[in-house]
C-alpha cells in the first residue's frame, strides 16, 4: 500500500543553507556601499598623499621665500685643528690670516705630597678670591664682580679626599682633585675657567694659630708675595693672543666670538705661521634648497599625472582619473612654476638660472647654469625667489607664490583639505547607511531563521504523522489478510 512521504523535507530541512541564501540577497546593498567605502577610502589616501607633496613645497617654499637665507655664509680654515671657524648670515665674506700665539689656560695650583689621600692635612678656614696675578705672581688683584669664598676644614673632615670634596661643593671658582704618584697624594687646584683674571688667591686660617707657613692648614694656601713653602703653580692662568690680518686680539677664551662680526674662532694650538680662513656666501645651501624646490614640483606633478592617467591598454583609470578638483591643482602648480615673474630684472623665468622642464614633465637643475648665475648675479637669482617687493603676484618671487599657492591647498578651507574632508564626509554617512542595513538584515535573518524554523518543525510533525499512519495502515492489512486466511 502506498504510503504519504514528503521528501527533502520535514527533519531533512537545510534551514542555515536557506536562511544564509536569502540573507545574502538582502546584504548585496550593504555589499555595493562597502565596495563604494574602498572606492572613496583609495581615494582619501591618494589626497592624503597630495597633501604631502604640497606641504614638502610650501615648507622648502618658505625656506627659499627668507630674505635672510639669501645672506647665509660658510667659512673654512686651512687647519681647523689650529683655528675652527664658524659663520652666521651677519658675517661679511673675507679672507683672514689668524696666527695663534697663545692659547687661555686655567691656573693650576699643586700642594706638597702626603702619605695618602687620607691623610690630615690640618684644620681651619680656607679663603678662595678670584682675579689677577702678575707674572710672576707677586700681585694680586680681585676680581669685585665675584664674591670670595670660605671653606670651614673641620676635624674628621680634613682629609684631602674630604677637603677636595668640600671645596667642589663650595662653588669657589676651582675645582679640586687628588693625583697620586710614587711621591705621594696632592691636592691639585685647577681655576673652572680660562683667562688671565680667572686665577685664585688662597689664604688660610689655620687653627695652628700660623697662617702663613707649610705646616697645618696654611699648606694649601696659595698666596706667594706672603708666604712660600705653600701650594705651588703648575699653570698660571692665562689669556688667549693671536694677530688677525696682524692685529692683535685677545681673549679670556679659546672662543673668539664677535672679534670678525658675524664670525666665532675656535682656537686648539698654537700656530707656527698663519692659518688662512675664508667667509663667503653660502652658494652650497642655496643650490641645494633650489634643486629641493624643482624636485618638490617633480614629485607632486609626477603624482598627480599617475593619478589622474587612463590606461588604454588595460582600460583602467587611475584614481583620480578625470577628477576636476586635482587637474585644476596640477594645472594652477605648472603654470606657476612654468611662468615669468618681474621680480628680478634680469632672471625672468626659472630655466634662467637652470630649473629647466623635462620630456616627461619633472623639473631638472642644470648645476653649470645654476652655478654660474649665483656666482655672477646672487642678489638678482635670490629677487627671483624672495621678492616681496610688490602684492602683484606676477611681480613676487617664485618661491613667495608657490608658498602661497601651497599653503592655500592644504589651509583649513584650502581645496585639498575641504575635499579630503568631503571624502571622509562621505565614509561617515555611508557607515551609517551600512549600521542601518546591517540592522535591518538582522531583523530578517532572525525572522527568516524563525519562520523556516517553524515550517522545519511542522513537516517533522507531518512526517512524524505520516509514519505513524503508515505503520497503522499497514498493521490494519496485515490484520484482515490474516483473518481471511483463517
Amino acid at each position: 500500500m502506498a504510503t504519504l512521504s514528503s521528501p527533502g523535507i520535514g527533519s531533512g530541512l537545510d534551514v542555515k543553507s536557506i536562511v544564509t541564501q536569502l540573507v545574502a540577497v538582502e546584504h548585496q546593498p550593504i555589499d555595493a556601499l562597502q565596495t563604494k567605502t574602498a572606492a572613496i577610502q583609495t581615494k582619501l589616501s591618494s589626497f592624503g598623499l597630495l597633501q604631502s607633496y604640497a606641504t614638502n613645497i610650501r615648507d622648502i617654499a618658505d625656506k627659499l621665500s627668507k630674505p635672510d637665507f639669501w645672506s647665509g655664509t660658510t667659512a673654512s680654515s686651512a687647519d681647523p685643528t689650529s683655528v675652527a671657524v664658524a659663520s652666521t648670515a651677519t658675517a661679511a665674506a673675507g679672507s683672514y690670516l689668524v696666527n695663534v700665539t697663545q692659547l687661555a689656560k686655567a691656573q693650576s695650583l699643586a700642594s706638597k705630597a702626603y702619605a695618602t689621600s687620607a691623610t690630615s692635612a690640618g684644620t681651619g678656614r680656607l679663603h678662595v678670591e678670584l682675579g689677577a696675578w702678575d707674572d710672576p705672581p707677586t700681585t694680586f688683584t680681585p676680581d669685585a664682580t665675584k664674591a670670595a669664598v670660605d671653606i670651614d676644614i673641620v676635624a674628621g673632615q680634613d682629609s684631602l679626599d674630604a677637603i677636595k670634596t668640600k671645596i667642589n661643593a663650595a662653588n669657589a671658582g676651582v675645582t679640586a682633585s687628588v693625583l697620586t704618584d710614587a711621591s705621594g697624594a696632592r691636592l691639585v687646584l685647577t681655576s673652572t675657567s680660562t683667562g688671565a683674571s680667572s686665577a685664585v688667591r688662597i689664604t688660610a686660617t689655620d687653627d695652628d694659630g700660623i697662617n702663613t707657613d707649610a705646616t697645618g692648614l696654611s699648606a694649601l694656601a696659595f698666596n706667594p708675595p706672603a708666604a712660600a713653602g705653600q701650594m705651588q703653580q703648575a699653570q698660571a692662568a692665562k689669556n688667549a693672543t693671536a694677530t688677525i690680518n696682524g692685529l692683535t686680539v685677545s681673549s679670556a677664551t679659546n672662543k673668539l666670538d664677535g672679534v670678525i662680526a658675524g664670525v666665532t674662532l675656535t682656537l686648539s694650538k698654537e700656530t707656527t705661521s698663519p692659518v688662512s680662513v675664508q667667509v663667503g656666501l653660502d652658494t652650497a645651501s642655496m643650490k641645494k634648497a633650489i634643486g629641493d624646490f624643482a624636485k618638490a614640483y617633480s614629485d607632486m606633478n609626477g603624482y598627480i599625472t599617475q593619478q589622474t592617467k587612463y590606461d588604454a591598454t588595460t582600460k583602467k583609470a587611475a584614481v583620480l582619473q578625470g577628477d576636476r578638483a586635482t587637474l585644476t591643482l596640477q594645472s594652477n602648480l605648472r603654470g606657476l612654476f612654468l611662468d615669468s615673474s618681474t621680480a628680478s630684472l634680469v632672471y625672468a623665468r626659472l630655466s634662467d638660472v637652470g630649473l629647466e622642464i623635462q620630456s616627461d614633465g619633472s623639473m631638472k637643475v642644470n648645476d653649470t647654469k645654476l652655478s654660474a648665475a649665483l656666482a655672477s648675479n646672487q642678489a638678482e637669482v635670490a629677487k627671483m625667489f624672495s621678492s616681496t617687493a610688490s602684492a602683484d603676484p606676477n611681480e613676487q618671487g617664485f618661491a613667495v607664490r608657490a608658498k602661497t599657492l601651497a599653503g592655500a591647498l592644504i589651509a583649513s578651507d584650502g581645496a585639498i583639505t575641504t575635499r579630503t574632508k568631503s571624502l571622509r564626509d562621505n565614509i561617515t554617512r555611508n557607515q551609517a547607511q551600512q549600521d542601518q542595513m546591517e540592522k535591518r538584515v538582522a531583523l530578517v535573518e532572525a525572522r527568516l531563521t524563525k519562520q523556516y524554523g517553524s515550517l522545519d518543525t511542522m513537516l517533522s510533525q507531518i512526517n512524524a504523522t505520516n509514519s505513524s499512519l503508515s505503520q497503522s495502515l499497514k498493521a490494519l492489512a496485515n490484520q484482515s489478510e490474516a483473518i481471511s486466511k483463517g
